[in-house]
């Protein structure tokens, strides 16, 4: 049975976020600011979107579940953006980054909908748009620290790059191992989450389930498939934005080009 929460239930949670922003202004952390935008905008914005759905779920349209769809690609390609150190120019940017989010969770979330659940039909937005988040959430992340991680390395170490390059060596080889490394980085959070599930944590889709009266084992069936939809769309979409830019990075005579991507270096 689902024990339905109240609104004054919800703000004896948001109490506990605004202690610590209350301690984190005492500590001067320079958070606090950041702290209660995000509480602010995770409620506007949930609530905005519970609305929504409500009004989707009750009237299945394709055209609907495209517009949300691509609302939320926009969204988190812009926020995989905004996360990088080193500002890429917007244009470049949001086009490498909105597409590697398209080719890894939008092509796995379409996938999964046709031949693993087989929903019917295959777009209704019960299945569609949850899974489809979850995949963006995990996926935009990845991206994130990625792209971030790539860009900061060979900006530090263009002179070596360079001294590469001069030796004869192709942009590929010279960026190689940067790009390893950028990968990695990409892949440490979903695999650490992979690794503590179940034992260190439950995760967020199967403790849901869970409270809502799903029987346990099948939540762990819905868990696992998760899992393993959120792991290949970060790795693909790790794979597509590293080689993306690392072919931005050079020019189609080998050189660095920072100044024609960056907005200030």
């Amino acid at each position: 049975m689902l024990i339905k929460l109240t609104a004054f239930d919800l703000s004896l949670a948001a109490c506990l976020v605004l202690l610590l922003a209350l301690l984190s202004w005492k500590m001067q952390l320079l958070i606090t600011r950041q702290l209660l935008v995000a509480g602010l905008r995770t409620t506007v914005q949930l609530l905005l979107i519970g609305l929504v759905l409500k009004s989707v779920f009750s009237n299945v349209n394709i055209a609907w579940v495209i517009m949300i769809t691509l609302v939320m690609l926009s969204v988190a390609g812009w926020e995989i953006l905004s996360r990088q150190h080193r500002k890429l120019k917007v244009w470049w940017g949001f086009g490498i980054s909105t597409a590697s989010l398209f080719v890894s969770s939008f092509m796995v979330t379409l996938l999964a909908l046709t031949t693993i659940i087989q929903a019917d039909p295959w777009y209704h937005p019960q299945y569609a748009i949850p899974l489809l988040g979850m995949l963006l959430g995990n996926t935009m992340t990845g991206i994130a620290l990625g792209m971030d991680r790539l860009i900061q390395t060979a900006w530090q170490q263009r002179m070596i790059i360079e001294q590469r390059l001069m030796l004869g060596q192709t942009s590929s080889q010279a960026l190689a191992e940067i790009r390893r490394d950028s990968m990695r980085a990409g892949m440490i959070p979903i695999i650490n989450s992979m690794a503590a599930a179940g034992i260190v944590s439950l995760p967020g889709m199967m403790t849901g389930q869970i409270l809502a009266g799903a029987a346990p084992v099948e939540a762990v069936k819905y868990q696992i498939l998760i899992m393993f939809l959120i792991t290949s769309g970060t790795g693909f979409g790790v794979i597509s934005v590293l080689w993306l830019m690392s072919r931005r990075l050079f020019d189609e005579r080998h050189r660095l080009r920072f100044d024609q991507l960056l907005k200030q270096v």
